[in-house]
């Protein structure tokens, strides 16, 4: 492929790009395909001689779009945000043209100094702790990782290596393995559902309904009972460790959340993080969702106690208009993740090892991608005002749905209201509330998605896309009311 014929190629793909997204809102939320719908479109090998680019790009319409759930809509209101912009889009243009893998600095030294400083342009707009950031002078700094999952993995393999490196030095084991089978992690109640839910099991052990501990990562995980709002508590999470101290365990991670998957509820930090401190035991504070809220100096009263975290992690990927995948990651002290995953071969090494970061001792895969060049498009061509006018408006629009939930006799509300997220359900059973999320996912014109606390079943509404404006609010739940309408008429006709 010659130059021209290229340009003419990336031309013409902008263009399909700008107007799918200027014309989303035309489009069917939800498809409506069958499973295996793709596989009779097309041809059962490859081509052997290369075709042309219209036909190719005729082919979107024909074989992709009709099996696209449009995230990017503005009546797509499951799981949370994923961000999308177009400084964004061209920023990973520019990383995919570039094509490095940054595992060392010396593989692409711009690829790690520009991480190294938008994870402290990021890090000053949350309003981080200093220690968190690098050019703080101290241990701390940050690295992009793939998700938030992968960041509360990563820090608890670090917070591992450090636990087994000091009771090694304190008393005599017969091996690792006598350490390890002590370890005791704690999370609150909705982050233990996350990860059943989610399978993010290391171990060859299947996740199963927590009746005590279960394990990840290879450690015995603890679910905190959590309080009448979903939240973590300090003296509950005292009371786990004293309790598992006196069984003869070793205590050695926390995870406290900020911004839970089902009902984006906030742990207590401030009361955790004392916890955490005087029990010697490592805190992660993952605000994968609600993070990207702390620009905004109104919402930093949510992760108030952050100061006592040993790790950070939020993902701009989700509601900072940078796109899949940028998940933030800030350490206090790197070395211990350092420590255990240094991966050190003749090939890697270079002159300069030790005096700038190499990312591959940060994260779990070996090659990296050029990342930090969305989060440095998004904050110049976004600036830090729109950006806060951004997480502003969805919260509003989050509040506006609320006050038609609650107008409406029928209905109530499942959870407080805190960020972008409205958790709702109708009155009664949870069987009827099933029925209404079917129903409405089955007309195809928004998209919503059901959670369950306790044994409580309701429907969440997030505010996801860009371009969902307040009358997009309005339709949607003009359309779980007409569904709601419905279920209550063939309910009435049933009996």
């Amino acid at each position: 492929m010659d130059h021209s014929t290229f340009r003419d190629f990336s031309k013409a793909m902008a263009d399909y790009i700008a107007e799918y997204l200027e014309n989303i809102r035309d489009r069917r939320v939800l498809p409506s395909v069958q499973p295996g719908y793709l596989r009779p479109l097309i041809p059962n090998a490859a081509p052997e001689t290369a075709e042309q680019w219209t036909d190719v790009m005729k082919d979107i319409e024909r074989v992709i779009m009709p099996g696209v759930t449009h995230w990017h809509s503005p009546r797509f209101h499951a799981y949370y945000p994923t961000a999308n912009s177009y400084p964004a889009i061209v920023a990973d243009m520019l990383s995919d043209a570039i094509a490095c893998i940054g595992f060392t600095w010396i593989a692409s030294p711009a690829c790690t100094e520009l991480e190294d400083v938008m994870l402290d342009w990021l890090g000053k707009l949350l309003g981080l702790p200093k220690e968190f950031l690098a050019c703080s002078g101290g241990k701390g700094g940050g690295v992009i990782q793939g998700s938030a999952s992968e960041a509360t993995l990563v820090a608890l393999l670090g917070a591992k290596s450090k636990i087994m490196t000091e009771e090694k030095e304190k008393r005599s084991y017969a091996d690792d393995y006598e350490i390890v089978k002590k370890l005791v992690a704690y999370t609150s109640g909705e982050l233990a559902l996350t990860i059943l839910m989610e399978g993010y099991s290391l171990s060859n052990k299947p996740i199963l309904p927590f009746n005590g501990p279960d394990f990840w990562g290879g450690v015995q995980f603890r679910m905190v009972p959590v309080d009448d709002k979903h939240r973590m508590q300090g003296a509950a999470l005292k009371a786990a460790i004293k309790k598992d101290r006196e069984a003869g365990l070793i205590p050695f991670y926390v995870v406290a959340t900020l911004g839970t998957t089902s009902s984006c509820a906030f742990d207590n930090l401030a009361e955790i993080g004392p916890v955490c401190q005087e029990e010697k035991v490592w805190l992660h504070v993952d605000a994968a969702y609600a993070g990207s809220a702390f620009i905004c100096p109104e919402y930093r009263y949510l992760m108030e106690g952050v100061e006592y975290a040993d790790s950070f992690n939020f993902n701009p990927h989700k509601w900072l208009l940078v796109t899949f995948d940028c998940s933030a990651m800030w350490l206090k002290d790197p070395s211990w993740i350092v420590n255990a995953f240094n991966v050190d071969p003749l090939y890697l090494k270079h002159d300069l090892q030790g005096s700038v970061p190499d990312y591959r001792h940060w994260q779990i895969p070996l090659g990296r991608r050029f990342r930090s060049l969305k989060i440095w498009f998004v904050l110049r061509l976004y600036g830090a005002e729109n950006l806060r006018a951004h997480i502003r408006k969805h919260i509003s629009l989050a509040h506006e749905f609320e006050q038609m939930v609650l107008a409406d006799s029928r209905f109530e509300l499942a959870a407080d209201v805190i960020m972008a997220l409205v958790c709702f359900r109708l009155k009664g059973s949870n069987e009827d509330n099933e029925l209404l999320l079917k129903m409405i996912n089955g007309n195809g014109r928004i998209h919503l998605v059901p959670s369950k606390i306790g044994t409580t079943y309701f429907l969440r509404m997030a505010v996801c896309s860009r371009y969902t404006e307040s009358q997009d609010i309005q339709e949607s739940w003009k359309e779980v009311q007409a569904m709601a309408d419905r279920l209550q008429a063939e309910k009435a006709k049933g009996n």
